[in-house]
């Protein structure tokens, strides 16, 4: 899993299971004296998974000596294992894990809490949301967890965290919820529930319990700095993963929704730029040619400000909205273009792969320098034939520019909501600006706005 905190790790975290105590109410003040009840309950449930890779070649330091003196010898390989934890949803085997718990498995095996062992095979797995479905074949009906709703969960409310940390199977621990919606950029849809349950490695896969003693989470991550637990742990919201489980049980595999846009949210800087008091919503920063969006008619630079209906207010909630929604449908889009609200309709595609990357954007000064885009260039730079704009060929040490991350090579392709195709028109662009310039630069495959503002 990516890091998105400096200076940390990520690690795998325990199997969360919620604490349920008979007659113990959510606003109750005080810690519950016991959580044996819900453990009693859930720890049948909890199930420890055992995953072998592909063996992978291992570097023998010796192996150039045996091979200047013994001729060619066979590479030394070693096998790869992976454990975690998962839990048990339906009595015909169903199991609810991680995807990166049983990524490139050639075998799972799957110890249940009685100690019966069972071979597994992988139903599906969705690694945008690491989310996985294995299936086991049990002669007797199997103990299960039901699913609860994780939007009704609030800050403060216990959890219960049930697994396998380390290969110690079935540990509990329990801790709060510390926070929702947290984004720690482990994928395109990042929406966890932080709780600080004591989790560690060899947890992943398990679920996070409510009070009443169903599934609001299932574990994917920790923040750590030593490898242990430090009280900072994430878990996947069942209310996404629910939709996710039913489509690889259904599928083998998660059919999304499309537009054809990328986005970046959108700064006070920007707003400025956009002429807006505030901040709302986020930027169209790129619309992919002949895509659901293109076709709809919106635009490059477009405000996003509802999608059917519901106000766009954080960047990583928009690829969710679109996501969920059935491919085929017809959806209401409402933006803002040069201060004027207008809407759209839009015919929502499927996701194709591979998946267009949110843009990220990044607010920046003057202190650049610029150059044609040439043929010769454009081949150096990797970039189409057939691409306008200029090259960035020099970031002031020290300057806003320079702080903001822009990079020679980065390829300026608008300038003051102006196209540029040469240093004549960026200049002339640069001329008309005030205080701020908008800039669209393209890095790589990805384009976003970056607004500068004048020292």
């Amino acid at each position: 899993m990516r890091c998105p905190i400096p200076s940390a790790r990520f690690f795998v975290p325990p199997l969360l299971a919620l604490a349920f105590m008979p007659g113990v109410a959510h606003g109750m003040e005080g810690p519950p004296p016991s959580f044996a009840a819900v453990a009693k309950a859930a720890r049948p449930a909890v199930c420890h998974i055992f995953a072998a890779q592909a063996a992978r070649a291992v570097h023998d330091p010796l192996e150039e000596f045996s091979r200047r003196f013994f001729g060619e010898t066979p590479p030394k390989t070693e096998p790869r294992r992976s454990l975690g934890s998962g839990f048990v949803i339906s009595r015909d085997g169903y199991i609810v894990t991680n995807a990166h718990v049983v990524r490139e498995a050639t075998r799972i095996r799957v110890r249940l809490a009685d100690k019966q062992e069972y071979e597994a095979k992988l139903v599906g797995a969705d690694e945008k949301t690491d989310v996985a479905l294995i299936k086991i074949e049990s002669r007797a009906a199997l103990p299960v967890v039901t699913l609860g709703s994780s939007d009704a969960l609030e800050v403060g409310d216990w959890v219960v965290a049930i697994g396998n940390p380390f290969g110690l199977a079935q540990t509990v621990t329990a801790g709060i919820v510390s926070a929702k919606g947290r984004v720690i950029g482990a994928g395109p849809y990042d929406d966890f529930i932080q709780t600080d349950a004591s989790i560690n490695p060899g947890n992943s896969g398990g679920p996070l319990l409510d009070l009443d003693g169903e599934v609001v989470g299932i574990n994917s991550a920790i923040y750590s700095r030593s490898g242990g637990s430090v009280g900072i742990g994430f878990a996947i919201p069942i209310d996404m993963a629910r939709h996710i489980i039913d489509q690889l049980r259904q599928h083998g595999r998660v059919v999304r929704g499309w537009m054809g846009v990328s986005v970046q949210p959108m700064t006070p800087e920007l707003a400025h730029s956009f002429g807006l008091e505030q901040p709302q919503g986020v930027i169209i920063a790129d619309v992919m040619r002949g895509g659901p969006a293109e076709r709809a008619g919106l635009r490059r630079g477009d405000i996003l400000l509802q999608y059917q209906g519901r106000a766009i207010l954080e960047m990583q909630h928009f690829p969710a909205l679109v996501a969920d929604t059935a491919v085929g449908s017809r959806v209401e889009v409402r933006v803002l273009r040069h201060g004027e609200e207008k809407t759209f309709s839009v015919t929502v595609a499927e996701l194709p792969e591979p998946k267009a990357e949110t843009s990220r954007g990044a607010a920046a000064d003057w202190g650049i320098a610029v150059a044609d885009l040439t043929p010769s260039l454009a081949r150096r730079l990797g970039l189409p034939p057939q691409l306008r704009g200029v090259v960035i060929t020099g970031v002031e040490s020290g300057s806003a520019a320079d702080e903001a991350g822009l990079q020679p090579g980065d390829l300026i392709r608008e300038a003051g909501r102006r196209e540029v195709r040469s240093v004549r028109e960026y200049q002339a662009a640069l001329a008309a600006a005030r205080a701020t310039l908008l800039l669209l630069v393209q890095r790589g495959d990805f384009l976003s706005y970056v607004a500068l503002r004048r020292e």
